[in-house]
């Protein structure tokens, strides 16, 4: 059953444009599938779901490889668009962004490949990037605060 709802969720996905975990839900329910939001949430995290940004300003849900079309351009604009600040501690760097943000810009920062950047978690809004012992912290913030123009 999980397998066959998850296919529905991908199907239903690259037709519509949903922004909500609700819309998901009532998406799968008009085809039969009823299912609790906590449900959806699961099955949004091992289908590895993005939100992303629609030629119309909102967010949708998109597959990693749909949301990798136009990646360079795309994400380029999305880090323009949501990151807000970058400050940074020892090998640490902070990015803050609009609120449900964060996940799209740390896919954006992680798709640059960056050796330096090591690792990369994200939040709702926080993005907390660890980067690499000995390497430049200052030029890597410069280049994000330039992404950011």
């Amino acid at each position: 059953m999980k397998n066959i709802r998850q296919v529905a969720i991908l199907d239903i996905i690259e037709k519509n444009d949903l922004e909500t975990q609700e819309d998901l839900a009532n998406a799968l329910k008009e085809r039969g599938m009823h299912v609790t939001q906590a449900t959806v949430s699961r099955d949004i995290k091992e289908l590895r779901l993005l939100k992303v940004l629609t030629p119309a300003g909102t967010y949708k849900y998109a597959t990693a490889d749909k949301a990798s079309n136009g990646l360079n351009e795309r994400f380029m604009r999305m880090l323009g668009e949501s990151v807000l600040s970058v400050s940074s501690s020892g090998n640490l760097v902070v990015v803050k962004t609009l609120n449900g943000s964060a996940n799209v810009a740390a896919e954006a920062l992680d798709s640059l490949h960056w050796t330096d950047i090591i690792g990369t978690l994200a939040g709702d809004n926080t993005i907390l990037l660890v980067i690499r012992e000995g390497a430049d912290v200052s030029l890597i913030v410069d280049q994000i605060k330039q992404m950011m123009r």
